[in-house]
């Protein structure tokens, strides 16, 4: 039998693609367990990924749910890393499958392997709790914090001693904001100098960790924002981030919109604020500058917080927001006079001077970081006023208690051109994976390459080796009314009941609105009792993962859920027999992001609808169906209440992309 790892292997012994064939195989390793499924889906993937590293090479490819994907990529890719003296970065949308990856599939990689490596999970540096830094606060505490907050920094300080991560998803409540930003890691007080070997640091630790481990595992919106950190200085042999590293992308679907966010601009008039608060609070009289005596420091905040009020009434005032909505797309640069960059400035200025004139390191990092982050707070707001960037949309939002906070954003329309520089130029070893990449008949995955700049690279579909015939039936409504009717509410009540009763509950009901989901909540509320069934709807106090482990706690439970319940979330059994989408899930064309993308379109010649939202919508629309068959025992039915998928000319690409499953119309 062929050893899967053998770093000592000639150019005339077997290719990696070679051994990952044999060790998906019956008679590999993988083969020796008595829970082996053989799967040549599962192999087909691991070759190709083997390929990949081997030839450095970047390869798109989508596997379908139960090709088991996550093992296909992960023994390839450490075999490589450990044989050639790489690092793997594997990089993921949602926690749940960071921890999977951690917790299962990287103690399965170590049995076959038959040698133990290093794999660590990268989190944020704000994640982590800084001992100096919240040692300095507990000596500042009458100055900084409210009683309230000293409550906090008390609670903090005693879990500080028995944490082993010392990170905030250890933690057991929810520290303020404030206080949190106070003795959370920052780059001016938390460096390799500063925090060495036995200072108890719990960034520097992981910082080291990382270092020394072949895998990391860290999400996607982390992985840009190490790429355009300029505190983090990239080693010249990085193709990403780690000398000699490689990555691996799932959950790739996400990957433009992240991309975009990252790349953007983001001021917040709350952000503002609380920077400024940490400098003095007006209710509170506390702050570093009341702790200094810098009275001139409090006057310039006090001003800036009267004028930044100002500023952001009368931006809300000439985006004139209509009715409910909560962004405005602003089209042309000059929305308003720019009146706050001044007044951040001076207030920058102060920090930076009593930065300057601090008795301690410490309180000299603390003020300096403070100055800094004002002067990036002026120069974003210049850069949208100013809309300085070219190729983005730029629009505002509100949000908070009664939509009073104003906030200023931009994002690149088309990011394909950035992605295809970071990920596709040069030789470098990226893999991006998803069970859905692909629209209807599109083998080549060409819609996806196009928007992630991968035209040129190598790409492949594997099927799932899940029997949708004998495990799955899907349900068509042909009476159900034109979504936006009045009658359309009504009746998807009627049939959304109706598909309750015939699986007994165990359903997930999946909205494309929220104030829809709502509304029928109340409306279905005695149709729940009359059942005994517990109905628990997204967004009524319950986080997420708490609401998914009560779903499959409680078997006849339904769960009503939005945007998030769409992807992502994996719940195999009983629990889950039957799906329900209410609507096509077709972008809101009015959000910036969307309506640019469109335009854009419309401008090179394109069809924007046909181009752009059916296939962002049959993505989502197969993510959707994706939760219901999750395993080989799982049976159900899904149900699509929007008949549009009936009547119109594009429904067919809807239904086109669908699994391969006995389709009834009913009504």
């Amino acid at each position: 039998m062929i050893n899967v790892l053998d770093s000592s292997f000639e150019a005339t012994g077997p290719s990696l693609v070679e051994r990952m064939y044999e060790a998906f195989s019956t008679e590999g390793p993988l083969g020796k367990s008595k829970d082996f499924e053989y799967r040549p889906q599962q192999q087909r993937m691991a070759e190709l990924v083997a390929e990949a590293l081997e030839k450095s090479r970047p390869l798109v490819v989508e596997a379908a749910t139960g090709v088991g994907k996550s093992l296909a990529y992960l023994l390839p890719a450490v075999t490589y890393a450990l044989e050639q003296d790489r690092k793997a970065i594997i990089c993921t949308h949602t926690i749940n499958l960071q921890e999977q990856l951690i917790s299962k599939d990287i103690p399965i990689i170590r049995k076959i392997i038959g040698r133990d490596f290093k794999a660590e999970l990268l989190k944020g540096r704000s994640n982590y709790l800084c001992p100096n830094r919240l040692a300095r606060a507990y000596k500042e505490t009458a100055d900084l914090f409210t009683s309230t907050e000293q409550a906090d920094l008390k609670l903090l300080a005693d879990w500080s001693t028995k944490t082993v991560d010392g990170t905030l998803s250890d933690l057991a409540f929810t520290p303020s904001q404030k206080v949190w930003s106070l003795v959370c890691s920052e780059a001016h007080a938390c460096t390799p100098r500063r925090c060495g070997i036995g200072s108890g640091c719990f960034y520097q630790a992981a910082r080291r960790r990382m270092a020394e481990a072949d895998v990391v595992i860290l999400n996607h919106t982390l992985f840009f924002t190490l790429l355009s950190s300029a505190e983090e200085l990239l080693p010249e042999d990085a193709n990403f981030l780690f000398p000699r590293d490689f990555v691996i992308l799932d959950e790739a679907h996400t990957i433009e919109n992240i991309a975009a966010k990252q790349l953007g601009i983001h001021v917040s008039e709350s952000n503002i604020r609380f920077e400024l608060g940490r400098l003095f609070n007006p209710r509170s009289r506390k702050g570093f500058f009341t702790m200094l005596g810098e009275e001139g420091g409090v006057r310039e905040v006090q001003q800036c917080l009267d004028i930044a009020e100002t500023f952001f009434r009368d931006a809300e005032a000439a985006c004139n927001f209509q009715g409910f909505a909560k962004e405005f797309r602003v089209r042309e640069p000059g929305l308003m006079e720019d009146t706050l960059s001044l007044s951040l400035q001076r207030v920058a200025n102060a920090t930076l001077k009593a930065g300057d004139a601090a008795k301690t390191d410490s309180m000299r990092g603390e003020l300096h970081d403070i100055g800094k982050r004002l002067v990036g707070l002026k120069a974003s707001i210049g850069a949208f006023l100013e809309q300085s960037e070219e190729g983005h949309v730029y629009w505002a939002e509100r949000g908070g208690g009664e939509h009073k906070a104003v906030s200023f954003h931009s994002a690149p329309i088309d990011v394909s051109t950035k992605l295809r520089e970071i990920f596709f130029s040069g030789r470098k070893a990226c893999v991006f994976t998803s069970a859905t990449l692909g629209v209807t008949d599109d083998e080549g995955l060409t819609y996806f390459r196009n928007r992630v700049g991968a035209q040129k690279v190598l790409s492949a579909c594997i099927d799932s080796p899940f029997n949708f015939q004998k495990q799955m039936r899907l349900y068509l409504v042909k009476t159900m009314p034109m979504p936006g009717t009045k009658e359309f509410e009504p009746t998807m009540h009627k049939w959304i009941a109706h598909f309750l009763d015939m699986s007994k509950g165990r359903a997930f009901v999946l909205f494309t609105s929220y104030s829809v989901m709502s509304k029928m909540a109340d409306e279905m509320e005695e149709f729940f009792d009359e059942r005994g069934w517990r109905l628990l709807v997204q967004g009524r106090g319950m986080p997420r993962h708490q609401m998914l482990a009560e779903f499959k706690e409680d078997t006849h439970s339904v769960l009503f859920g939005t945007d998030s319940f769409w992807t992502g979330v994996d719940v195999p059994g009983e629990s889950l027999s039957n799906v329900i989408i209410t609507r096509i899930p077709f972008a809101v064309p009015d959000h910036p992001v969307t309506a640019s993308r469109l335009e854009h379109i419309e401008q090179r010649g394109g069809n924007a609808f046909s181009e752009y939202s059916v296939p962002e919508a049959i993505l989502k629309l197969r993510q959707g169906v994706g939760r219901l068959i999750r395993s080989k025992k799982d049976k159900g039915i899904c149900v699509i209440l929007d008949n549009r998928v009936l009547t119109k000319s594009y429904g067919r690409a809807f239904l086109a992309a669908m699994p391969d499953c006995p389709v009834e119309i009913v009504g």
